[in-house]
């Protein structure tokens, strides 16, 4: 049965080549729906290298503002009214809304009133984070307003079983599961470099252990310290490096803590692909993901992947066959299953060749074809709605609706 292609829109605060989980899978949505064959508009902040004229119809651009804590990383900001203008001259068949600050409000409202089919994404558990700052009662608060937000979009997709049991808990509905894919061409154990690990003073017979993402409150990244410490008291006869890849506000504050490790700063594309393949252990102690894409990147680089059972690591990690897991929160377990990587040289080369077999396998293509299906679906049960009850008509001319 052949579909129609949609004018789909696409709204997010963040987008390559920004850094982090969102933009990656967001910049990997917007390219396989134009291959199969869809329009795709784009509704983002500015980025710095953005030009002034950068509007079209692909394309809006709206105002920024900086989120503290996080440089590089924005608020967006555009009226509603703006967005239900442009939507009336052109109208999108779906929105696809990523983040649910000012600018995905605003464009849930326009939509809503121009009656356009909404799915949204929860990609990142602000409720959390703010939990790891101290801010109970803004957590709680974020919480009733991500509640009410997805709501009212037809679905949200969250990317692991582990997000979708706990937002149930929290009261949300209507939850749809998409999980990520990795580009096992682009990160491969081939691109293993010895010219890479020896500027990190590693011989051919030395560990590199690896951690990748950003450096902040809520990676848990407390944890790198005492499990290179106990690492190295189980294995004293063997040279281990701590290598941090990622830029963050407590880079400065872990460079003091952890005076032995190499920090190599953010890294992309094939340079990335590179420091991932030329490791050898790689350690996740994160507890607020909802999925953690470093981790597909990590298994498919064929690293040994230390996490918690959660999130992207209870999905694509078999304990003792693929990696190795810890119960969340349990600092112990989390140590004595890096340990038990190390134990002999033969784990560690099955993990590894595991951990490669099984990414290689989580290609983009299925996530998106998974995806335009609950796109869809969206505007199937829109339209279902409205031959039920035949929506409002807004006369040629007339202004906007209130409210």
């Amino acid at each position: 049965m052949n579909t129609p292609s949609l004018r789909i829109t696409l709204v997010s605060e963040t987008f390559p080549p920004e850094i982090n989980g969102v933009a990656n899978t967001l910049g990997r949505l917007s390219e396989g729906l134009r291959q199969r064959g869809h329009q795709v508009e784009l509704i983002r902040p500015r980025q710095a290298a953005d030009s002034a004229s950068g509007n079209d119809d692909e394309l809006l651009l709206c105002r920024g503002w900086p989120l503290p804590g996080y440089p590089g990383l924005q608020w967006g900001e555009v009226s509603m009214h703006k967005l239900w203008r442009r939507w009336r001259r052109q109208r999108p068949d779906v929105l696809y809304i990523a983040t649910e600050g000012p600018l995905g409000l605003s464009a849930l409202r326009a939509a809503r009133r121009l009656g356009v089919a909404v799915v949204s994404g929860f990609h990142t558990n602000f409720a959390q984070y703010s939990g790891q700052y101290g801010l109970g009662l803004l957590s709680r608060l974020l919480t009733h307003y991500l509640r009410w937000f997805h709501r009212r979009t037809a679905i949200t997709l969250v990317p692991s079983i582990s997000q979708r049991l706990e937002l149930q808990r929290r009261g949300f509905e209507r939850l749809g599961l998409m999980a990520r894919g990795v580009d096992a061409g682009l990160f491969n154990p081939a691109r293993r470099s010895q010219a890479l690990r020896e500027q990190w003073g590693l011989a051919v017979d030395d560990l590199a252990v690896l951690h990748v993402g950003r450096l902040a409150a809520e990676k848990n990244l407390a944890l790198l310290r005492p499990c290179m410490e106990a690492l190295r008291r189980a294995y004293p006869h063997r040279r281990l490096r701590l290598v941090i890849v990622g830029d963050g506000p407590l880079r400065g504050q872990l460079e003091q803590q952890l005076p032995d490790a190499v920090f190599c700063g953010a890294q992309r594309g094939e340079v990335l692909a590179e420091h991932y393949a030329s490791g050898d252990l790689f350690l996740f102690p994160s507890l607020t993901e909802t999925f953690g894409n470093v981790v597909l990147e990590a298994l498919a680089s064929g690293l040994a992947v230390v996490a918690y059972d959660e999130a992207a690591a209870a999905q694509h990690i078999r304990h003792g066959h693929s990696g190795a897991l810890a119960m969340p929160g349990d600092q112990a377990a989390f140590i004595d299953a890096a340990c038990w990587l190390l134990e002999e040289s033969e784990t560690l080369r099955r993990v590894r060749l595991n951990a490669r077999q099984h990414a290689s396998r989580q290609g983009w293509p299925a996530i998106i074809e998974q995806f335009e299906g609950y796109l869809y679906d969206a505007c199937r049960g829109l339209q279902a709605t409205r031959e039920q009850s035949p929506p409002l008509v807004i006369k040629p001319g007339s202004s906007a609706p209130h409210g």
